[in-house]
Parts: structure tokens; sequence; C-alpha cells
């Protein structure tokens, strides 16, 4: 069965970047067809995708992002990696990373079989 793990700062200052880590337990990040996905959720608010990596190194950002973040992957690990840079107030969320397919790396928002716990971070001076 596969799990995934989030990790995270916590808590980063504004205009930092913000860096998570996904550990895969269970499962490899290149068996054919999954992605892996980056999701958050603002205190209050509903879910927002972020961006995925599939299981051949593709990846796929939502554009609302403007650039800022940035998905990598060690596969010697099975570990997924995001980048937030240039962090605001507005980007305190808990942040899951979950298990999808190809049609989850292009930004639906169904389909996951797999979430992490998910975590918190706040950013704040």
């Amino acid at each position: 069965q596969v799990q995934l793990q989030e990790s995270g700062p916590g808590l980063v200052k504004p205009s930092q970047t913000l860096s998570l880590n996904c550990v895969v337990s269970g499962g490899s990040i290149t068996t054919s067809y999954y992605s892996w996905t980056w999701i958050r959720q603002p205190p209050g608010k509903g879910l927002e995708w972020m961006g995925a990596i599939t299981f051949d190194g593709t990846t796929y950002y939502n554009t609302s992002l403007n650039s800022r973040a940035f998905i990598s992957r060690d596969t010697s690990k099975d570990q997924f990696s995001l980048q937030l840079s240039s962090v605001t107030p507005e980007d305190t969320a808990t942040y899951y990373c979950a298990r999808g397919t190809t049609t989850q790396a292009m930004g639906a928002m169904w389909g996951y079989d797999t979430w992490g716990q998910g975590t918190l971070v706040t950013v704040s001076s």
C-alpha cells in the first residue's frame, strides 16, 4: 500500500522560498502511469491544484502561481519536492502531496487515490 508523507518548515518569512518534500513509501514514483501532485488549502478556503510531476519526469504547473513553483524528484529515494519562491502571507496553507494519474497531472481535482496527511505552512515575518 502506497503512503505519502509531507515534510516542511512550518514557518517561512515573506519573500523567501518555501521548500516541501514528499516521501513515497510502498511504491515507486517511476511506475507508469502515475503522477505526483502538490495541492494546497488556505485556511477557510478550497483546495488549489499547484502542480505535478509524472512517472517519466514531466512537470505541469498551475499558471496562477506565476512561475513561482518548481517541482523536482529524486527517483533513487522515491521522493518529490516543491519549491515555491517569493512567498507572501497568501501562501499560508496546508500543503498536501497526492498520487493520481496523467489526468490529475493536468490539473484535475478528483481521482486521487492516495494523499499525504498534509503539512501546515505559515508565511509570516
